[in-house]
């Protein structure tokens, strides 16, 4: 059903990103589709793992509340907890549909993972925490709804850097 499923999304997108192409008078090619699609399931995944990382930080920022401490940067723990254990969630998930191996390729766990975690630490931790500051502390913004802000910056930096480094398959 879920290959079913797909195969719809697929043919949409085929249809609207071709009539896109040739507004721009490109062509459509292959490649073009497929890291079109690619970035599709990188979102995709990456809905999952914001899903996972604003629960845990929504649970980690009631129980800093409720505990009676005062932390002026309470939001920033939260944010590092939910980053700290949605990565592994998003790894197992990009390396299983999204950055999958070619037969004869070969790819280390453990590299990929450490290097996962450097580039989601770009813009999980650094990039989504100076934003969480500006909107938080200077716009105003609910603590709550920042990182949601966040999410259209933070993912087509985290495509880039986990297609091109993180996720490079070894030949």
């Amino acid at each position: 059903m879920l290959g079913f499923c797909w195969s719809i999304i697929e043919k949409i997108a085929y249809f609207f990103l071709n009539i896109f192409f040739k507004i721009i008078h490109k062509e459509l090619t292959e490649e073009r589709f497929a890291n079109f699609m690619q970035f599709i399931k990188f979102g995709l995944v990456g809905v999952s793992n914001t899903v996972v990382a604003y629960l845990v930080y929504a649970v980690t920022l009631m129980l800093i509340k409720q505990s009676g401490v005062k932390l002026s940067f309470d939001y920033v723990i939260a944010q590092t907890v939910g980053f700290i254990l949605s990565v592994p969630w998003s790894f197992f998930w990009n390396s299983r549909l999204v950055f999958k191996l070619e037969e004869g390729e070969k790819r280390p766990w453990l590299p990929a993972l450490i290097k996962t975690y450097i580039s989601y630490s770009f813009t999980g931790i650094f990039l989504n925490n100076v934003l969480l500051i500006l909107w938080v502390r200077i716009l105003g913004v609910s603590e709550f709804l920042a990182p949601i802000i966040n999410i259209f910056v933070s993912v087509p930096i985290n495509f880039i850097i986990n297609k091109l480094w993180a996720f490079k398959a070894k030949e």
